[in-house]
């Protein structure tokens, strides 16, 4: 296996001498016990009552001791602005709702000279079977460039008794119209053979079987265009339609949820390459599998909180991970300090020093019991604690299990208590079997983030331990040289607020790509005596059978903490691969993350409710106003970003982030927000890799608790 051949085996703490062989050999030389757990003498430790705080989950140090200042993070959603960033490096934005020639624009669409090399081989088609077959296959040509996407028939050609001409006109046609296919059925008379010519799945169409038995000319044509969308589909389209999704206040799943329901589309049909926040402002690619542009666009006056544009189609769709970051633009109201001097070096200490590339408080659920602490129970086998864990305190099935009453009791948008239910009143006392309901994406993340847990504590005590300021020896690091950037770290969660509630969600953890493993070192006495690396370097491992730990004393937390939850990392209690830490390959993640393409702005301001950022549906307004303003005006956008008065509220204290003196008219406040106070915000603009917290960054900038509990307080 790769794990064996790439790199030398790690020893774990305090084993006086390297293992003959690494981990991943352990996790499949162990056998699978399948009931007993892996420290039967350590209880299952009780859920936590309350709301999570950050050193439940391991985040606990800083990465400088420079002091910070207090500011309420998502006082309003339109505070927290997310665009994703996309793999060529592009902003995506909302910046147009035009449908006008979308239809032609693709990566499958029709070059200009289409219609002239058409016309050419048409012409030589004449020459091989006559006038009246020209005229058939010119029509269906004609059918099939005007974009119809309904019911295309076949042509017919002529009865041929040759078979070698017939297959000279199969490879005409395979030749010169890719996007047709073709096949021979029997004329009406029992006799003669015929042509049958129609539209294919795409421009490189495909053959199928011939259909007898049906008809006058003995042939039947009702296969379907393609299970999974539209009986036809214009084939210089691309098959995806990609587009612009932007949400207030919503997840990337309820949002998507909302669209597929409209179109009667199911939600497999949809491709994100990541999810974004609930409470925020997001815009983000999405596409759609066999949809027109002109369905989609026909929503936006139905869609309350959402928003779709920026039409194209393309050939692949967006798989979880196709994602370069997000830029954030993110605003710290109600900022209390000593003076502006501490802002100011709060602001330079993250800019210089970055911040521990934890995983945040969302990444361990919203509900009332963490998903890590779900994780846990399903890596011990424990399956009815973990169905408890899951249905929480669900009405009835809580108290006494009736399980009928439970299911009358439970809204049917909860989908996954619900399957999970039904499958229990299929399988009386099989907890096995309901948790198999979740669908497998879901079920992953509860073990993932349960990884996620482990190296929060990891990199707390790497940082506690070794500090910051240097490698050590033992450390793992990329090898120089290496171009992976954060495609290595092996997730393609966002930072996101409700991971619980989003069963289409994925990581990627099962798809350890080759070069992550060969780009790994362990930093030796040589590399100290270079100076070759530094701790922007370093990693720390999500724990796998072919992920190694650090030959440090950092790889004993890892067994500490999974030992003080009864849970084993080098071999599996139970036979069930998505609930154990064996079954998966794991991953690495950098220790230290610095933002990107950093910027702020200190400003004042006097109403809470205006926003201090321009919004895309704000910026539309003044390109596209009739449309925008439309949409604005019906009442359906909660962030009413495009009002002058953002203008009009608004004034910094300098000059804007584009260097411009602020206007001292602008900045007049109007009516009663002149006996308002004024108060002091802080906006800041970064990008972040994909799987990169801005919460952690903005924990570091204010050395203050990102939990929703101690926001609170600062919003009262």
């Amino acid at each position: 296996m790769r794990g064996r051949r790439l790199l030398n085996p790690l020893p774990l703490l305090r084993t006086p001498k390297p293992l003959s062989r690494p981990l991943a050999a352990h996790f499949r030389g162990a056998r699978v016990r399948a009931a007993a757990p892996a420290h039967p003498s350590t209880p299952s430790p009780a859920p936590r009552c309350g709301p999570l705080a950050e050193p439940d989950v391991g985040i606990s140090r800083f990465a400088s001791t420079v002091p910070g200042f207090r500011g309420a993070l998502k006082q309003r959603y339109s505070d927290f602005v997310v665009h994703e960033v996309a793999r060529d490096g592009a902003l995506v934005r909302l910046t147009s709702f035009d449908l006008h020639d979308v239809d032609e624009c693709g990566d499958n669409a029709v070059d200009g000279d289409a219609d002239e090399d058409h016309s050419r081989a048409l012409e030589s088609f004449r020459l091989l079977c006559g006038e009246a077959d020209h005229d058939a296959l010119r029509g269906l040509l004609g059918s099939v460039l005007d974009g119809g996407d309904g019911n295309l028939s076949p042509i017919i050609l002529s009865a041929d008794a040759d078979k070698a001409h017939r297959s000279e006109v199969h490879e005409f046609i395979k030749r010169n119209f890719k996007f047709l296919i073709t096949d021979t059925v029997d004329h009406s008379d029992g006799i003669q053979k015929c042509i049958r010519v129609r539209l294919g799945s795409g421009p490189r169409g495909g053959r199928g079987r011939t259909k007898r038995g049906m008809g006058s000319s003995g042939w039947r044509d009702d296969r379907p265009f393609d299970s999974r969308g539209s009986t036809s589909w214009p084939y210089h389209l691309g098959k995806f339609l990609r587009f612009h999704l932007y949400k207030e206040n919503r997840d990337t799943q309820e949002a998507l949820g909302v669209i597929g329901k409209m179109l009667g589309v199911q939600p497999r049909s949809f491709g994100v390459a990541g999810t974004k926040d609930k409470r925020a402002v997001t815009t983000q690619q999405v596409t759609l599998f066999k949809v027109h542009a002109s369905r989609l666009a026909a929503l936006n006056n139905k869609l309350i909180g959402i928003r779709v544009g920026d039409f194209s189609y393309v050939n692949e769709g967006l798989v979880l991970g196709q994602l370069k970051g997000n830029r954030f633009a993110i605003t710290l109201r109600n900022v209390v300090a000593e003076s502006d001097d501490v802002i100011k070096a709060a602001v330079d200490g993250l800019s210089k020093n970055g911040f521990i590339n934890y995983y945040g408080l969302q990444r361990f659920g919203s509900g009332s019991v963490p998903t890590h602490i779900v994780g846990a129970a399903l890596l011990r086998g424990e399956w009815r604690h973990a169905v408890s864990l899951i249905l929480g305190t669900r009405v009835h099935y809580k108290g006494h299990g009736d399980i009928d009453v439970a299911l009358s009791g439970i809204p049917r948008h909860l989908t996954v208590e619900r399957a999970m239910l039904q499958r229990l009143k299929k399988y009386p006392g099989n907890y096995l079997q309901a948790l198999m309901a979740i669908p497998k994406t879901l079920r992953l993340m509860y073990v993932h983030s349960y990884q996620s847990y482990l190296w929060n504590h990891a990199a707390s005590m790497r940082v506690e331990k070794y500090g910051i300021l240097q490698v050590v020896e033992g450390d793992l690091v990329y090898k120089k040289g290496c171009s992976l950037g954060e495609a290595a770290t092996v997730d393609t969660f966002d930072d996101n607020g409700s991971h619980t509630n989003s069963p289409e969600m994925e990581m990627s953890y099962e798809t350890l790509p080759e070069e992550v493993i060969q780009s790994l070192k362990i930093v030796d006495s040589e590399d100290l005596l270079k100076a070759v690396y530094t701790f922007e370097d370093v990693v720390l491992p999500l724990p796998g059978s072919e992920t190694l730990l650090p030959r440090n004393e950092v790889a004993g937390i890892y067994h500490e903490v999974a030992k003080k939850d009864g849970i084993s990392l080098i071999e599996s209690v139970h036979g069930i691969k998505d609930f154990s830490i064996t079954g998966m390959r794991g991953g690495y993640r950098r220790v230290l993350q610095r933002p990107i393409d950093f910027k702020w702005d200190l400003m004042t301001y006097k109403d809470d409710n205006v926003p201090l950022v321009e919004t895309d549906l704000a910026v539309l307004s003044k390109t596209q106003p009739s449309e925008a303003n439309k949409l604005l005006s019906d009442g359906t956008s909660s962030c009413p970003s495009c009002d002058s008065s953002l203008d009009a509220s608004l004034y910094t204290s300098g000059s804007t982030t584009d260097g411009t003196e602020a206007s001292s008219e602008k900045t007049k406040s109007i009516g009663i927000s002149d006996l308002l106070p004024k108060k002091l915000a802080v906006k800041l603009e970064f990008t972040l890799p994909a799987s990169s917290y801005a919460t952690m960054a903005i924990r570091e900038l204010t050395k203050t608790s990102t939990s929703v509990a101690y926001q609170k307080t600062l919003n009262c």
